[in-house]
């Protein structure tokens, strides 16, 4: 386990938000911190609400309560929500599971997506890498969603959904932050964080918001000096010039930029500029071998490295039309990941059992060593509309509904690598490439979805909705050897020329497509201001994709029904929620 210090310098004014409210998923409750009561107001339901009036299992972490915490990057986030787990292999690819629902994701790009939606604001991140791992400085608060959230948030949000808040621009005033961190490893090296952010008042109805940030997380595993000899070409390959102590560093920076603009008293525009450059060096999983002689330590043959840029463009429009509220917000979302891994071991094992590096030679037809490695470019793109409406949240009968439209799209690059292969055998279109990857997914996503309320009496609610939705996803591209000795599925069982560039032609063409319709049914009783009970009937759902294999039909989308008892509760500054459910 590791340990870490750290010493914490930070000047200048800044707002502070709320502190931390939790629910728990499984009859487990947790009581709020007792020295801060007052009331969050979060926006899981899509309106702005208090914690305790939203008839759902939800964790909220306010401003104050994150920098208490010293949260700084999302994964940070997940270890303080009840009923949520985060698995992460290296920064960047993580998964997140709520209520322990994990099905079949497992980060390869030609699986199912997660089975947990996340936001940033009002915009969906999640891809099939996984969650954005977002450095959480100046923002407003996270909530977690428990259980599945179809009607409102629709595809992967089938277990659950995470919603990333920012600070918005503030017309009040002028004023900024900045915090510096040095921190300490056990048996590692040293990190640290400096990070500020400006809020400018423009005019009466116009804020700038910047901030930015750039963390170094220190290294704590040793990659030591190993050597191994191939069994059947005899070749002895060593890691002399990759020894290094500490060389799992990461290094963080970015950069957030919001603009508001109060139209008049009803009408408000927010656009928002957002991106991080994460650089990761070094293995992040220690060896469990004879070949290490404690733990944190590694023997790696290949430069390991993982790159992750993204940039995210918002634009957020709120008025009234009526006493009725309007919403309409979208956004593009790039993201680019360069990865470098380490396939040696693997090598070595296929040579051992199959005594495939006999046949592995270069162009003079000598045998060459059977080392492999792994070059991976992941380019994402995400476009994304959501317009609804909102009737007044005091009325008798309340309606919430809109439409949803995103395209999200996956290029997918994966180079297998021997070096001095000959090129009888490397893949057509590459260089010393014994597999390719070259593939392009698209998924596509309608929707129409709505839910009304409807007061039975002043304590009893009842509220039904429901999401209309249509999936349209794709896969189309190359994988596989060139050699028909290596695999069943070489160049020459193509169909058809090339339709992604760089790939040799075109082994895969699949597509998969449906409409279908989720539910929610909740009845709530409110046996005072201060006391809540409520029973959900709910339903989550993910959309189906494609199985590479030639041989094997798309799959189908996937639905969670979730049944659900819950409580909320509140006695002074003590707070006492929780739901018993089946999944």
């Amino acid at each position: 386990m590791r340990k870490f210090t750290a010493v914490l310098a930070k000047g200048g004014a800044m707002l502070l938000g709320s502190t931390i409210l939790c629910t728990s998923g499984t009859a487990l409750a947790q009581q709020s911190d007792t020295n801060d009561d007052r009331d969050i107001v979060v926006t899981a339901s899509k309106r702005e609400e208090n914690l305790q009036d939203v008839p759902l299992a939800i964790t909220a972490i306010g401003t104050e309560r994150l920098d208490e915490l010293q949260v700084k990057e999302f994964q940070d986030v997940v270890k303080f929500l009840p009923s949520v787990t985060i698995q992460t292999l290296a920064p960047g690819f993580s998964q997140v599971y709520f209520r322990g629902v994990a099905s079949g994701e497992n980060a390869n790009h030609s699986t199912s997506l997660p089975t947990v939606g996340t936001y940033l604001d009002e915009m969906p991140i999640t891809t099939i890498q996984g969650a954005l791992d977002i450095h959480t400085y100046d923002f407003a608060r996270v909530e977690a969603l428990a259980g599945p959230q179809g009607t409102l948030y629709g595809a992967s949000s089938m277990a659950g959904t995470i919603k990333l808040v920012t600070n918005k621009p503030d017309t009040s005033g002028t004023y900024g932050s900045a915090g510096l961190e040095l921190n300490t490893v056990s048996r590692g090296g040293i990190g640290g964080v400096a990070e500020g952010f400006v809020n400018a008042r423009l005019s009466d109805r116009a804020a700038l918001r910047l901030v930015g940030w750039y963390r170094h997380d220190a290294g704590y595993i040793d990659n030591i000096a190993g050597s191994r000899t191939y069994p059947t070409s005899g070749v002895t390959q060593t890691n002399d010039d990759l020894v290094e102590k500490d060389y799992n560093t990461v290094d963080t920076y970015g950069a957030r930029l919001a603009l508001g603009i109060e139209l008049d008293d009803d009408w408000t525009i927010r656009p928002t500029l957002m991106g991080q450059i994460q650089k990761a060096d070094g293995s992040f999983a220690q060896e469990r071998s004879s070949a290490v002689t404690r733990s944190l330590q590694t023997v790696q043959y290949n430069p390991e490295r993982g790159d992750d840029k993204w940039i995210q463009a918002a634009l957020t429009i709120e008025g009234k039309i009526g006493n009725w509220d309007l919403t309409a917000t979208g956004g593009h979302l790039r993201r680019k990941t360069l990865t470098d891994s380490d396939y040696s071991d693997y090598a070595y094992f296929y040579d051992a059992l199959f005594g495939s590096g006999a046949y592995l030679y270069d162009n003079a037809g000598d045998v060459i060593s059977p080392n492999q490695y792994i070059q991976g470019v992941d380019r994402y793109r995400r476009n994304f509309g959501e317009i609804r409406v909102a009737s007044p949240a005091d009325a008798r009968v309340r309606f919430i509904g809109g439409l949803f439209y995103q395209r999200q799209s996956h290029n997918i690059e994966q180079h297998y690598i021997i070096d001095n292969l000959s090129d009888d055998q490397q893949v057509p279109t590459t260089v010393d490439n014994i597999w390719l990857t070259k593939q392009q997914r698209v998924d596509r996503d309608y929707a129409a979805f709505g839910e009304l309320s409807f007061d039975i009496t002043e304590k009893l609610t009842l509220t039904g909705g429901g999401r209309l939705y249509k999936f349209d996803n794709s896969l189309v591209g190359f994988f596989g050897y060139n050699n028909p000795g290596f695999s069943s599925n070489p160049v020459y069982a193509c169909q058809g020329p090339a339709v992604v560039d760089g790939s040799p032609c075109t082994n895969l063409d699949k597509r998969t497509k449906k409409t279908d319709f989720i539910h929610k049914l909740n009845l709530t009783y409110k046996f005072t201001d201060d006391v809540m009970m409520y029973a959900t009937w709910s339903r989550g759902f993910r959309p189906g994709g494609i199985n590479r294999r030639g041989s094997l039909p798309p799959y189908g989308s996937d639905t969670l029904d979730n049944y659900e008892l819950g409580w909320k509760t509140s006695f002074g500054p003590v707070r006492f929620n929780g739901a018993i459910y089946q999944q």
